[in-house]
């Protein structure tokens, strides 16, 4: 998917219907014989795309890498036998599969399935996608006739098989919200007696828009596709940022996210402090949500030959691991891995500044108090002590953040532990409600969390005038949830 950086802008909204069009209603299988499926939840599904090299492009058969065109359905297991031990001893239980009409419609298909019976005897979830040739690249399906012939093959050898799972179109950003929708339920009801929890339907445009698939009362019971990449929202730089598309997704319980990825070969280190590198907050942000909420993914690619963001590279026996750190942050976005986070250290003695980003203005004690329980607010920075601190280390990664003005520490009042608290200075007694944990979330920024409540240092209403008031609250990646940490 990764090479179509220049067209994403203009493709996202576009819409076309010059391909032709079949009359599908007459196309529909007489079989309604049921399979039973048990429902599988998103978080489930822990997973990697083994990719052809061309990107899954192709105008014929797919090959998958590792593999080559002459392999016969015995030595395509044997291939996949040892790449599929790669992922499974990596925690993989799932792993994503390119499909398209001169793969499944050929001879080739013998071949080609002997990677996804060796995948499912070893109990992994396969899911198989669509995607289109390489001459043409426009979000539509190529041939509707081959499109269909293609689907009917593999749905007959494969609907009796839970562990396979139909995804109708990978990226189809050539169709409207509409007229998806229509193509979806032409899918869904062609294939009666398979359970709708089988079928995955990727977002609107590049597999972004869930939100809008999902509320189609119709795939109620259907699993959802969601891509994101860094170019996808340039905008986006923090840790934080990256966390918000995971957190945006309406169905969380039935999304994966089959496609995210970066790069593996650069020794970036992705358990580390990000610093102002947008590959590393992206890939801590996305497997932070992940884990978070609950969704599970497919990582893009777990093995595609020349590709700068395959995890894995294919010896021709086994499989070597292109970046540790990386796959370290995979396992966690699976919940099958812990992360230290990338903790702030401070100059002891040192005096900073502490600027929302959202506001961009600075953390001060009110009206330059020196009482206790005066209230802490933000104003446009002006240089005043009542607006420098100090971090001072504390056990267990923690820190007291006390004011130069007043010498009192940044405090939860009254050791509350509701969200919408506000915070207040008061003379540091080493409570847990005046320790913090500061964590990097790169290019300047930090995340600040209170120890008693786990709650963040938060900007009430994402307020932007001068004498908001600061409080507690449920961290939510929010821009008024970001401060800018700078020595003086």
């Amino acid at each position: 998917m990764k090479t179509k950086l220049t067209l994403i802008a203009s493709a996202m909204l576009a819409f076309a219907c010059n391909k032709e069009q079949a009359d599908l209603s007459s196309l529909k299988l007489n079989n309604s014989s049921a399979v039973v499926a048990v429902a599988v939840a998103s978080s489930d599904f822990k997973g990697v795309n083994w990719a052809d090299s061309r990107d899954n492009f192709a105008d014929d058969a797919l090959i998958l890498s590792g593999t080559v065109s002459t392999d016969t359905y015995a030595s395509m297991q044997t291939k996949a036998d040892y790449i599929l031990n790669g992922f499974i001893a990596a925690g993989a239980n799932t792993v994503r599969m390119p499909v398209n009409p001169a793969t499944v419609v050929s001879t080739f298909w013998s071949t080609y399935k002997g990677a996804i019976d060796k995948a499912t005897s070893k109990n992994m979830k396969v899911l198989l996608g669509y995607w289109e040739g390489s001459s043409s690249r426009d979000g539509l399906i190529d041939n509707t006739t081959t499109f269909w012939q293609m689907w009917d093959t593999i749905v007959a050898n494969y609907r009796s098989n839970t562990l396979v799972y139909f995804e109708f179109f990978n990226e189809p950003h050539g169709y409207s919200v509409a007229n998806l929708k229509t193509l979806y339920n032409t899918f869904i009801t062609r294939y009666p007696g398979v359970p709708k929890n089988r079928f995955v339907l990727d977002g609107a445009g590049y597999s972004t828009d869930v939100n809008s698939i999902g509320a189609d009362t119709r795939f109620d019971s259907c699993l959802f596709s969601f891509h994101d990449y860094t170019w996808f929202e340039t905008s986006k730089t923090t840790t934080a940022d990256w966390e918000q598309p995971v957190k945006s997704l309406a169905y969380p319980t039935r999304t994966i996210v089959t496609e995210f990825g970066t790069v593996m070969t650069d020794g970036t280190n992705y358990t580390g402090a990000p610093g102002s590198n947008v590959n590393n907050t992206y890939l801590q942000g996305m497997t932070n949500s992940l884990h978070d909420v609950g969704v599970g993914c497919v990582y893009w690619p777990g093995l595609r030959t020349g590709d700068s963001y395959s995890m894995f590279t294919a010896t021709g026996s086994a499989l070597t691991t292109n970046n540790t750190t990386g796959l370290t942050r995979l396992k966690y976005a699976w919940g099958t891995g812990t992360i230290t986070p990338p903790y702030a250290s401070f100059t002891s003695g040192a005096y900073y500044k502490v600027v929302n980003k959202n506001s961009g203005k600075a953390l001060e004690v009110y009206n330059q108090s020196t009482a206790n329980s005066a209230a802490i607010d933000q104003w446009d920075y002006w240089g005043g002590t009542n607006q420098q601190w100090t971090f001072n280390a504390l056990s267990g990664n923690y820190q007291s953040i006390i004011n130069r003005n007043s010498g009192k520490a940044l405090d939860v009042n009254g050791a509350s532990t509701t969200a919408g608290t506000g915070i207040i200075q008061y003379d540091y007694s080493g409570g847990t409600n005046q320790q913090w944990q500061v964590v990097d979330i790169g290019f300047g920024y930090y995340k600040v969390l209170n120890r008693n409540s786990g709650f963040s240092l938060d900007v009430n209403a994402a307020s932007t005038a001068n004498g908001g008031t600061v409080i507690q609250w449920n961290w939510n990646s929010g821009t008024n949830q970001q401060w800018q940490i700078t020595a003086l």
